[in-house]
């Protein structure tokens, strides 16, 4: 009898935190490593725009049921404008909202789709941000995307998906401040 008694707890005990999912997930992209690229102090004005339709960032795919959608803790507008503005800051240049020279970041596209089944899960994520620089003269639009893929045995773990989206955004954030192209147009006078 005690024998059923503490395998009907043990059971209902890891029943009740399998149960429990997480309704958020915790977005903390690192600044990436940058390449000097202000030669001089250049001053810019940086606006970042969350063009998305919708705010979740991850959504379990459950066939004909309805997904169950997963939003970020935090705005990820403000996640993605505090990272841009320390990574330029750390290529050299200077933040200055008065500046002629404007850069506008708006995110197109920041999803995890993940897929799961009876013994494994496919999380597939793409992230797209477009960057429209200024000056008194000329604009500068360049569309940046990045994909990755997790697979893994069982279900899909949080920090696992976590992990892949802050890495993912913070590697797009390198390749967007190391831009040749982006750092040659912001270095005309």
């Amino acid at each position: 009898m005690k024998r059923l008694v503490l395998i009907s707890t043990l059971l209902a005990t890891l029943a009740g935190c399998a149960g429990h999912q997480p309704s958020h997930l915790a977005l903390s992209p690192m600044v990436p490593s940058i390449n000097q690229q202000a030669t001089a102090t250049k001053d810019v004005a940086i606006q970042t725009f969350d063009a998305r339709k919708a705010n979740y960032i991850v959504k379990f795919a459950n066939g004909d049921d309805a997904a169950r959608l997963i939003s970020p803790s935090e705005p990820t507008r403000a996640i993605v404008d505090n990272l841009f503005k320390q990574a330029f800051v750390k290529a050299g240049y200077q933040l200055n909202s008065d500046s002629n020279d404007r850069m506008q970041l708006h995110i197109t596209q920041l999803l995890t789709t993940v897929n799961e089944s009876m013994f494994s899960f496919d999380a597939y994520s793409v992230i797209s941000i477009q960057v429209t620089a200024t000056n008194d003269r000329h604009t500068f639009t360049k569309q940046y995307s990045i994909k990755g893929n997790l697979k893994g045995p069982f279900s899909a773990d949080f920090a696992q998906l976590e992990l892949e989206l802050n890495k993912l955004i913070s590697k797009l954030t390198g390749e967007i401040v190391n831009d040749a192209e982006l750092n040659q147009f912001l270095a005309q006078k």
